[in-house]
């Protein structure tokens, strides 16, 4: 009899280095899982799957479940049980993917190659927490309370914008530049690799300390009394969200429960405009408008290497040869005469004036 092989034991969240900004929207969405999930952009070998399974971890015996490129409707949401239904008994659900990643983490790797009708279902049980199933005779619900980390890379294509949409925050990842920063990587990657236990021992101390205050964080969530919503705090989110001209309130929603988030997660005794601006860019940049993003990049200020001096007349006014540096004057171009073509049926005129045959 064969054995099944042994899980290989997962990367400590607490020593992943290089990515603040995936680090934080993780957190705040297994703070609160009614933020939608985190979808995450980037080339290959950015720490993607590393820090979602590292999540996981950190949740009291949270389930991870990865949800495979070429799973069908009915294995992600559940359908008919037909075993039970073949032998005669009565109509028994039989519960799905997202049944099983119920209180855990549900990681889908190239979400942007899953079919639109499993994408739909996903977010809508990620947003809501529930699973509501009506297919086969089966009417059914059930909990589906799970933090939903997607990834993608954008060189093999994107989401509909109306999907982007639906998840509540996302991070964009780059490759490190940084050399000693790209070696203090590898160098913990290696080490894990060497003894995997005896890493994960070095940081068991840091990775108790993230778990009991990521528990705690959720608590002061959970209480709907915790902190509250202040003006000051409403008019930052809606000042950034107009800026930004993103589509209806979900963005709102999203930035002020990811505030709130934040501030449970640093034991702050109330939100504050700052921790609207630290989240801001995660909730916004799937949702921002192309035209708003230049905008902004046109307000930006100018820096002495982009700077175009005045013109000759003091005024202090760009010229029209400085407005495009790159630009040519046209060349004129000649016109060749092209000899006329004779047409194949001759027009109505020429058959009147030609003469008839005897």
């Amino acid at each position: 009899m064969t054995t099944a092989a042994p899980m290989p034991v997962p990367f400590p969240f607490s020593a992943i280095a290089g990515q603040p900004h995936l680090r934080q929207a993780l957190l705040l969405a297994a703070i609160d899982p009614g933020l939608g999930g985190v979808l995450i952009e980037g080339p290959r070998g950015t720490a993607k799957t590393t820090a979602a399974r590292a999540l996981a971890e950190l949740l009291p015996g949270a389930p991870f479940v990865t949800l495979p490129l070429g799973a069908s409707l009915e294995s992600l949401v559940g359908t008919l049980d037909l075993g039970q239904a073949l032998a005669g008994h009565e109509l028994k659900f039989a519960p799905g993917l997202l049944a099983r990643a119920n209180g855990g983490v549900l990681y889908v790797d190239e979400i942007n190659l899953l079919p639109d009708a499993l994408i739909d279902s996903l977010l809508d049980a990620a947003a809501s927490g529930v699973n509501v199933v009506e297919r086969d005779g089966i009417s059914h619900r059930h909990a589906a309370r799970f933090v939903l980390v997607g990834t993608m890379n954008p060189e093999e294509g994107t989401l509909r914008p109306q999907l982007l949409d639906r998840f509540g925050l996302c991070v964009q990842l780059r490759n490190i530049e940084d050399a000693a920063e790209r070696q203090a990587i590898v160098r913990a990657r290696l080490a894990f690799d060497v003894d995997p236990q005896g890493f994960r021992a070095k940081h068991a101390e840091a990775e108790a300390a993230l778990a009991a205050a990521l528990v705690k964080a959720r608590a002061i969530v959970a209480d709907a009394s915790a902190l509250p919503y202040g003006d000051d705090v409403h008019e930052a989110v809606g000042a950034l969200c107009i800026a930004s001209q993103v589509d209806g309130l979900r963005a709102d929603l999203v930035m002020l429960r990811s505030a709130r988030a934040l501030a449970a997660w640093e034991g702050a005794g109330a939100i504050t405009a700052d921790h609207v601006q630290r989240v801001a860019e995660a909730v916004l940049l799937h949702r921002r408008k192309p035209e708003a993003e230049g905008a902004a990049s046109a307000s930006a200020p100018v820096t002495p290497n982009t700077q175009r001096a005045p013109n000759s007349s003091g005024t202090g006014q760009n010229n029209a040869a400085d407005q495009d540096w790159g630009a040519m004057p046209p060349e004129p171009v000649g016109i060749e005469r092209v000899k006329p073509l004779r047409p194949l049926i001759p027009s109505q005129t020429a058959q009147q004036a030609a003469p008839k045959k005897a």
